[in-house]
């Protein structure tokens, strides 16, 4: 059974930073991609950054790409997003999620991503 732990959210004021962890469990971490995606109230839940099952290939929505930084570590089983320069926009819930499919290339393909997270609030203040 797969299952995709958050931590890390919490409440910063605009231009701080937070660091977001998803632990995985119950298959081998290491042969999937992995994805964040966030959930602003009243908004459609977005792709943030994904990073592929070897750590080679990143992606990123434009509206993080030089303040995001997504990461694993395979010997953890842990997926890392390291948010700086924080704005009020990035409120939101954030989610962790994998899919089903192994070596996928899933990246920022919402719809191929099988497994979730139960998500983290982050709160940014202005």
């Amino acid at each position: 059974q797969v299952q995709l732990v958050e931590s890390g959210g919490g409440s910063v004021q605009a231009g701080g930073s937070l660091r977001l962890f998803c632990a995985a469990s119950g298959r081998t971490f290491s042969r999937y991609d992995m994805g964040w995606f966030r959930q602003a109230p009243g908004k459609e839940r977005e792709f943030v950054a994904a990073i592929s099952w070897d750590g080679e290939n990143m992606r990123y929505v434009d509206s993080v790409k030089g303040r995001f930084t997504v990461s694993r570590d395979n010997a953890k089983s842990t997926v890392i997003l390291q948010m700086n320069a924080l704005k009020p926009e990035d409120t939101a819930v954030y989610y962790c999620a994998s899919p089903s499919r192994p070596f996928s290339g899933t990246l920022d393909n919402e719809g191929l991503y099988s497994y979730w997270g139960q998500g983290t609030q982050v709160t940014v203040s202005s």
